[in-house]
Order: structure tokens, then sequence, then C-alpha cells
């Protein structure tokens, strides 16, 4: 079959995303034996221009829609991605008769919206690289894919889902190559860094996050000396830089380890970073375990250095373990990203004065601050949204409360 896969994300702030889940799902298909075309966004100065020319050329059997973000996330200046979808579809069907399927993080979270606003055909809701493949088998057969888990579809108005999650990490590549579907150096003199990821599911239960919707609760390891191989292929490609994007790197504690130790007995030059630790896990046989593996960089996302606004965000550490894994830290050289949000439930004047004597602790060498809004920890807070958010419009002044942003590094 002929196959499109339109990534639509656009949005370069700080730095351009390279687009993993898509790439993945483009290399699996043709592993399936499909013809795969990758239309990226992202530099194109005119998408759906780029689009008509490509389907003048040829026309897709399936399309696949990448949506990672519904909006911009910033309440001050609030710009709807998700809008951009409506041309994008009309002219679609206006061109090819071609079976449209959403895919993408933003589909995760909010599949039944984002369906019956573009009335795509289906959504994939999870384990793109596996469960897309399944999708263009059935279409093959002239089958309803209807039985295949992580999918999403509306029936007769009704909003039909099949949950059900796959061993991604079973029999499919952990870094897809990147330079054949999309314009790599593009990104890369963008600073943008190669995305890997070790783990799927998440344990944690924070008020304002989605990865436990997208990704599923429960842990989906990668094998660490594959991890290793891929690197070791990813050098001789020529890639300098390289971000973990697990949700949380150090949990399991076990698989952080064991991965790290992977890496350092393959000696690469490859510098490695993740702006996702959990104190909790932080101690120094990690950090010192992550400096050998190649870490030029950390980050750990705490929020806040108070209990009473821990609790209430349910981030399943406390200030204790914040300041513990503070003082692991600075018995290392290893430079650390500390990001804070002001404005959670149950801050006041005295909360927010204990985490920022916090940084009497982490000694930060510069801190910053952003003016941001937090879409589930406005629904906390406000309860004026459900909690699976059906509306599509993003959260403004006049609907939300404004959060502070810190982040320090030490």
């Amino acid at each position: 079959m002929k196959i499109l896969i339109i990534i639509t994300n656009r949005y370069r702030g700080p730095i351009p995303v390279i687009p993993l889940g898509a790439c993945l799902v483009a290399e699996s298909c043709d592993r399936a034996g499909h013809q795969v075309h990758v239309l990226d966004f992202m530099f194109e100065r005119e998408p759906l221009h780029a689009l008509n020319s490509l389907l003048d050329k040829t026309i897709p059997d399936v399309i696949g829609v990448s949506v990672r973000n519904i909006d911009n996330n910033d309440m001050q200046h609030p710009v709807s991605f998700y809008k951009d979808l409506m041309l994008l579809i009309k002219t679609i069907r206006r061109k090819t008769d071609a079976k449209v399927v959403l895919g993408g993080a933003a589909v995760g979270v909010m599949p039944e919206a984002l369906l019956r606003f573009t009335q795509a055909d289906y959504a994939v809701l999870r384990d793109g690289e596996i469960v897309f493949p399944k999708i263009l088998e059935m279409s093959l057969m002239v089958r309803m894919p209807d039985n295949i888990h992580g999918i999403a579809w509306i029936e007769d108005n009704v909003f039909r889902i099949h949950n059900g999650y796959s061993d991604r990490f079973s029999d499919s590549s952990v870094v897809p190559d990147f330079h054949r579907w999309i314009d790599l150096p593009a990104y890369v003199s963008r600073f943008s860094p190669i995305p890997i990821q070790t783990k799927l599911g998440c344990h944690f239960k924070c008020v304002y996050c989605t990865y436990r919707k997208i990704e599923g609760e429960d842990y989906r390891l990668c094998d660490p000396q594959t991890i290793a191989a891929e690197i070791v292929e990813l050098e001789k490609r020529g890639v300098g830089d390289l971000e973990f994007v697990d949700n949380v790197f150090n949990s399991p504690y076990d698989h952080a380890i064991a991965l790290c130790d992977s890496i350092r007995k393959v000696r690469t030059n490859i510098r490695l970073q993740t702006v996702e630790l959990n104190p909790l896990f932080v101690d120094d046989n990690l950090i010192g375990v992550m400096e050998h593996a190649g870490f030029v960089g950390i980050g750990i996302t705490v929020e806040s250095a108070a209990d009473a606004v821990l609790e209430r965000l349910k981030k399943g550490f406390t200030a204790k373990d914040v300041y513990k894994s503070s003082e692991s830290i600075a018995r290392h050289q290893i430079p650390c990203l500390w990001i804070f949000m002001f404005g959670g439930p149950g801050e006041t004047e005295e909360t927010v004065l204990e985490t920022l004597a916090s940084r009497k602790v982490y000694k930060p060498k510069r801190c910053c601050t952003f003016h941001d809004r937090h879409t589930h920890l406005s629904r906390y807070r406000t309860r004026k949204h459900c909690e699976n958010r059906r509306s599509l419009e993003p959260i403004t002044p006049g609907n939300a409360r404004a959060g502070i942003l810190l982040i320090s590094i030490s």
C-alpha cells in the first residue's frame, strides 16, 4: 500500500522537537512492505501547498496524521494548533479517498474530541509503530480494525475505543533512521538532540501530567544492551548529542543503573542528557554511573520543596527527598537543571518561601522564571473541567490561573 505520514507539528519553542514517534511508525510500515512517504511540516513555509503538490504526484491509500500538541501551552498568548487540522483534512478529502488515521501524543490525550473535530476514520492512541501497521493489514483485507488494541473511532455517532498495550520493544527498532524520513540537519542546526526512549509507562500520579493516559501505568522496558548498541550505531552516523526522553529516567532505578553500565561498557563519545529525573531515586551511585556513561547534563522536575504542595500535586516524594537528592548531586560535577512550579494546589506565601529556601542547598549558578499555565492543574484548582477534558479550546487568562515556573541551574 502507498502510505503518507504527515507530521503536523511546527512549534519550535524553545527548540524544534525531532518527531521520534512518527519516524518509528514510518520505519515499521516500511519494514512491513509498504511504500512510505513522510511529509514533515516543521520547516515548510507553506505546508498546505507542499501537501497539495505531493498529492498531485501520488495518491496514498492511507494517510497518517501525527498531532503532537493541541495548543502552545501559553496562557498569555494562546495558539490552538488543532484548528489547522481542519484545512489539512479538507485538502486530503478533496484530493483523495484515502483513509485518514490520527496519531501522536495529543490524540492519546483527547481522542474523541479530535476524531469528532477532524472526522478522521481512526485514531491510534499509543504504540503507533505496532498499531498502525495492523490497521494497514486490516485495510488490505477490507476488514474493520476494531479488534486491534490501542485504537478509537466514531461509529453511528458513538465514540468507540479498544484499549490495550503492545510489547513495543519486542521486535521494533528503538531509534529510526531519522535521515531517511526528515531533514535531520535542519533540526540539529537548531540544537535539537536526537531523542531515544528506553521505557514506557508511569507509576506516578502527578495531577498535571498525561503520561499515564498516553503510555499506561505498567512499565515496558527496553533491554539496556539493545540501547547501548543503538548508541554505538548513532555515533557511527555522526550523532553527537542524545537525549533520553523517558517520562522518568531513573524509575525503575535498577533499569537506569543497568542502562548506564551498558553504555559505559561500549565507550562512546556521544554527549548524553535527560531532564526527567525523580529525586526519590537519586543517589551518589546513580549520578556516578551517569557521569561514567557520558551524561553531560541532567534535570529534575521537583515542582516544589514544600510538603503541603508536593502532597497535593501527588508527586510521590517529600521535601526531604528533594534535599537529599540535591546533596548527592552537589557532590558531583554534572550540571543539573532544577524546575519548580509555583501556584499549585495548597500554595501559600509560606510554601513559596520554603521552596526558595531550598536554593541554599543546590546553590544555583543562575535562575529564570516563566509565567505558564497548567491545564490539568487548572482543572484541579477550579474544578470547572471534568477529569477527561472535552473542550479543545486553550485555557486563557479569563478561565484559568497562571502559575510561575522557576528554572535553576546548579
